[in-house]
């Protein structure tokens, strides 16, 4: 009988505390280059079915990939600035994000501006999203949100900060209680016609739902208990890699729209506290019948 051959192991040779190091220093550059911008004039593009991308994007990415390169030179990079090059058709930018999947070799992955419509009409709400993704797994999440000075940190096992406090996702076990937040942008007809569909369902059903523009804020206020349940589809690796660690170390849950566990590089996102996205699930199923 054949024997099957053992996955390589990285983490042995990865020092987490550096790592972690290396990133806080290259998000505290990032938040200072984003803030001198801010209010600023932009040379704005629009990127077709992806949104508004900025000088500010793109320089804000350069600076945290050139000081991670630096620190971690071994290490990949999956950016949203560099890694959708501009000559890209859409279809040719859906097959190479479907290529991508979790990562055993240590791979960072960066929105170097989360909430960049935000940002661009100076709205506070907007973020740096920076992760570390170790044998397929999240092992530190940063998530930034300069004009709040709040900066939200993890690494696997050691629980989830805002500004160096502990923090931990809401107990709410009630749907009537829930005080819910999602995203959606008009990229598919046919995924915002869903996600509309099941925002009208639970518009009725929870206490509240907002919808700020980031979701890497949003996750970060998920785990820091201020939102009970985050829901969106047609997210991208770089948008939620940071928060999901964020949330399952503030004691939050994380999975698909199918119940089952989430990692960063599949399409749909339920989080929040453990029991409150279960009843999410079921009545989610219960509307797809």
């Amino acid at each position: 009988m054949e024997k099957r051959q053992a996955k390589s192991s990285y983490m042995s040779s990865v020092d987490i505390k550096q790592a972690f190091a290396a990133a806080e220093d290259a998000v505290k550059q990032g938040r200072a280059l984003l803030l001198d911008y801010f209010g600023k004039n932009h040379n704005v593009q629009n990127k077709e079915k992806a949104g508004l991308v900025s000088d500010a994007d793109k320089n804000s990415e350069a600076l945290i990939k050139g000081i991670l390169k630096k620190a971690c030179p071994e290490f990949d990079f999956l950016g949203e600035e560099s890694d959708f090059e501009n000559e890209m058709s859409n279809s040719q930018k859906e097959t190479y994000l479907n290529s991508k999947k979790p990562s055993q070799k240590p791979r960072w992955i960066l929105d170097p501006l989360d909430g960049t419509t935000n940002y661009l009409h100076q709205l506070p709400i907007w973020a740096i999203s920076l992760a570390l993704e170790v044998d397929e797994q999240i092992q530190i999440g940063i998530v930034d949100v300069p004009m709040m000075n709040q900066t939200f940190t993890a690494i696997r096992g050691e629980g989830a900060f805002c500004n160096g406090k502990k923090i931990t996702a809401s107990v709410c076990n009630k749907l009537e209680d829930a005080f819910m937040t999602t995203g959606f942008v008009a990229d598919h007809p046919e995924v915002l016609a869903e996600q509309l569909k099941i925002f009208e369902n639970f518009v009725w059903k929870a206490q509240a739902i907002r919808r700020p523009g980031a979701a890497a804020y949003d996750l970060a206020m998920v785990a820091a208990g201020n939102f009970d349940v985050y829901w969106e589809k047609n997210i991208k690796p770089w948008d939620v890699a940071a928060g999901i660690l964020l949330v399952e170390e503030a004691k939050g849950k994380c999975v698909n729209y199918n119940g089952e566990r989430y990692h960063a590089f599949q399409k749909d996102l339920i989080a929040g506290a453990p029991e409150v996205v279960d009843l999410f699930v079921t009545d989610l199923k219960k509307m797809k019948k």
